[in-house]
């Protein structure tokens, strides 16, 4: 039977590092970049513990900027 996994993708530049992705995550996979900034001057999410990920879609849903993208990934 094949698994799946979530990958999830976040547009670096336009999240502004609300930090609710990281709350609304079910498995906490997602965390704030604490020693880099993007542009505009803020820590974005990024996947922390990629292997954790299930393709939920929390993050992306809570997401007000509309910066991130789940994908469900099938391995064999």
């Amino acid at each position: 039977m094949a698994k799946i996994n979530g990958a999830v993708t976040v547009n670096t530049e336009r999240c502004k590092g609300c930090n609710l992705c990281v709350v609304a995550c079910p498995s906490g996979v997602l965390d704030l970049k604490k020693n880099e900034v993007n542009n505009r001057g803020y820590h974005y999410a990024y996947m922390a513990v990629p292997e954790k990920c299930i393709g939920c879609s929390s993050c992306a849903l809570v997401c007000p900027d509309a910066c991130i993208e789940v994908y469900r990934v099938v391995e064999k």
